[in-house]
């Protein structure tokens, strides 16, 4: 365990660079040379991806860039001491203290812990004191195994008396996307806090080193509770009824002063929110956002979310059998003058041990010219593919009333989106039909029931009245508005040709690129995933033509600004070079997040340029016709693309637009600020 931080990790009083992604880039370096990391590039994207989400800059001049990574091999600690310090982002200043912490993607529940003791001694005074005076990297290693190291054959500590009754009590949760650093600081600035203010509390980490629930008896003699949570609070039904205050993971940090006296006035107010019974699950949903629009987008994402895996197996599934079996496998055809589905009936009536005659499958003009083990294999894949996409509007349906109602809305969820197939009211009857049955069973758990109903209410009572009432509205209410509505959407895409098509294209491709994965992103790229559900196992859908144009012009801005560092690199800071390299397999992939260190540090020439770039890609893949079954993937897809000429022109069209346009903006007016730091690499 003491081999988690070593000398050569330590870096005092160092000048690593000017701004937070020189500090991660020099820090990711000592990690790979001390032999903990195999490839610096995914390690450096790694952190900045985690730094992209929010700033690690904590109160008191300290900094915890952290991340999980595939390419480091062993949990690791580096302490950088720093002159000059350098902004991470924290609102009382930079940080001189630099602590990164980089886990693998499987790091054993050992080490973490650790990790989680070390976050907790953060926002310890006298740990960082301890620090800034330390007088070499030997002292560093001590003051940090000190803090770090378990303690040997510890006794269990007896539980404590009960506090008299005038004593007030809270509980809290803390819970952050990593579960590695502010997890675990909040908990400990909740408690100091606390301490301050003569109150009891009781924390609950729920972070990546795990943790031991609170105990039921504890929670009940709590007056009121804390959600310190940037995502879903686990099992919020034990906690039903109390008085809450729900806040993001870094406030508590920031000023727990505040977080605490808040929860005492909510414990005093009779109108104060409180957790609602009947939620919970075993992976909550993330407490509201505080706006309608911030909880009307995460309600619909979740939905989104839960539903992408499958078009990702059915639509991966459905390319290789057409890959193998031919798009004739699609086809209905006639067998001895029956009509069948061809592929059902293959799978149906034969096996790896009696392959199918494919000349015995009547289609018409076309006929199945694959050898019967590829007929048979191509008939396998395009049934589970199907299957798959069976799943879609379920999924989506169930998964949006369980972010509004949780894990009581599943059921009825999942009865709608199924209603919705039923009635032809496709994807739009799977969204009005999860958000009606999202409100009805939280209306449901919100009724006062009889102490012995409540066991009842999550698994018989709530999706039971919810299942009856909502799909009493779809069926006798919204059946027919709704087909009317989907079929109008899909006679207009299917009707979309010449220039209305690359218009579509066009404006898809620029809000893939405007935002980098925020709304509009997410928008346009929920769009394409969703038509795939109506694509079905057609081979020239427009929504396959939809995805195409979604996916090419998501790849295009990390890509054009990799090719702008490499042509014209004094035109960028080193850090951003160095992004530049992990662009290329970032935009390769399909990851539209590899441009955001570049629209971060210059947006005013970045994002105009990349957004036309986008617009180009996406007007010329409808321009050509091409077609993609794959949701996600970008060139590792490509057996899934149907016009892969026109795949590759548009893309490369695209890209170079945008590079062309952020090196023209780029050169016309650089800033003090872009000019990077001189080097001898530099042409």
């Amino acid at each position: 365990m003491a081999e988690l931080m070593t000398t050569s990790l330590v870096a005092l009083d160092a000048d690593l660079g000017r701004d937070k992604d020189d500090v991660i880039a020099a820090l990711a370096s000592l990690v790979t040379e001390a032999g903990r990391a195999d490839d610096v590039e995914q390690l450096r994207a790694d952190l900045r991806a985690r730094e992209a989400k929010s700033a690690t800059g904590m109160k008191d001049g300290i900094a915890i860039p952290h991340c999980r990574s595939a390419a480091v091999t062993e949990p690791t600690l580096v302490f950088a001491r720093l002159a000059p310090a350098v902004d991470f982002g924290a609102k009382d200043g930079p940080a001189d203290l630099v602590f990164l912490i980089a886990a693998p993607d499987g790091a054993g529940n050992a080490h973490l812990q650790i990790l989680a003791k070390l976050a907790r001694s953060l926002v310890k005074p006298a740990f960082t004191d301890a620090l800034r005076a330390a007088a070499g990297p030997d002292e560093v290693v001590a003051i940090v195994r000190d803090v770090v190291a378990p303690p040997a054959d510890t006794p269990e500590q007896p539980v404590a008396a009960p506090a008299p009754a005038t004593v007030r009590r809270l509980v809290a949760v803390t819970s952050c996307p990593t579960g590695i650093a502010h997890t675990y600081m909040a908990a400990e600035a909740l408690e100091a806090a606390a301490a301050r203010a003569g109150v009891e509390i009781a924390v609950e980490p729920q972070g990546s080193a795990g943790g031991k629930p609170l105990p039921q008896a504890t929670i009940d003699a709590a007056d009121a509770v804390i959600f310190s949570a940037d995502v879903g609070v686990r099992d919020r039904a034990r906690f039903a009824g109390k008085p809450v205050v729900s806040t993001g993971v870094k406030r508590p940090i920031d000023d727990g002063d505040a977080v605490i006296a808040e929860a005492l006035r909510a414990a005093a107010d009779p109108a104060a929110a409180r957790v609602e019974r009947g939620a919970g699950s075993a992976d909550a949903a993330p407490t509201s956002s505080g706006s309608r629009g911030g909880d009307v987008r995460r309600v619909l994402m979740t939905g989104v979310s839960y539903m992408i895996p499958f078009v990702a197996a059915g639509g991966l599934l459905i390319a290789l059998a057409f890959l193998l079996g031919g798009y004739e496998i699609a086809l209905g055809s006639t067998y001895h003058g029956e009509s069948v589905n061809t592929a059902q009936h293959i799978v149906l009536n034969n096996s790896l041990f009696s392959l199918p005659d494919p000349h015995a499958y009547d289609l018409g003009s076309a006929e199945l010219v694959r050898s019967p083990l590829l007929t048979y294999l191509g008939a396998l894949l395009m049934v589970l593919g199907g299957a798959a996409f069976g799943f879609l509007v379920p999924a989506l349906a169930g998964y949006i009333a369980y972010a509004i109602a949780d894990r009581p809305g599943i059921a009825p969820g999942f009865v709608m989106g199924a209603i919705s197939l039923v009635v032809g009211a496709g994807f739009l009857g799977g969204i009005v039909g999860g958000v009606l049955a999202g409100l009805v069973a939280r209306w449901v758990a919100g009724r006062p029931v009889p102490v012995w109903a409540r066991g009842l209410m999550p698994v018989l009572v709530i999706p039971l009245v919810a299942t009856l009432t909502t799909g009493f509205v779809m069926l006798a209410i919204l059946a027919q508005p709704l087909r009317s509505l989907m079929d109008a959407m899909n006679h207009g895409l299917a009707n979309m040709s010449g220039g209305s098509a690359i218009i579509l294209g066009v404006l898809l491709g620029m809000m893939m690129a405007f935002d980098m994965g925020g709304p509009l992103n997410k928008v346009a790229y929920s769009f394409a995933t969703a038509g795939l559900s109506a694509a079905g196992a057609a081979t020239d859908a427009p929504q396959l033509k939809i995805m195409a144009a979604v996916m090419l012009g998501g790849m295009v801005p990390p890509l054009a600004l990799a090719l702008a560092t490499a042509v014209r690199p004094r035109l960028f800071t080193t850090p951003e070079r160095e992004n530049g390299k992990a662009a290329w397999a970032l935009g390769a992939s399909f990851i539209t997040e590899g441009a955001i260190p570049f629209a971060a540090a210059d947006p005013l020439r970045v994002i105009p340029a990349i957004v036309l770039g986008s617009g180009v890609t996406g007007g010329l893949s409808e321009a050509f016709g091409v077609s993609l079954r794959a949701p996600h993937g970008g060139i590792f897809v490509l057996f899934a693309v149907d016009g892969i000429l026109g795949f590759a022109v548009a893309l490369a069209a695209g890209v170079l637009v945008a590079a062309a346009t952020v090196i023209v903006l780029k050169s016309l007016g650089r800033s003090a600020a872009a000019t990077p730091v001189p080097t001898t690499a530099s042409v």
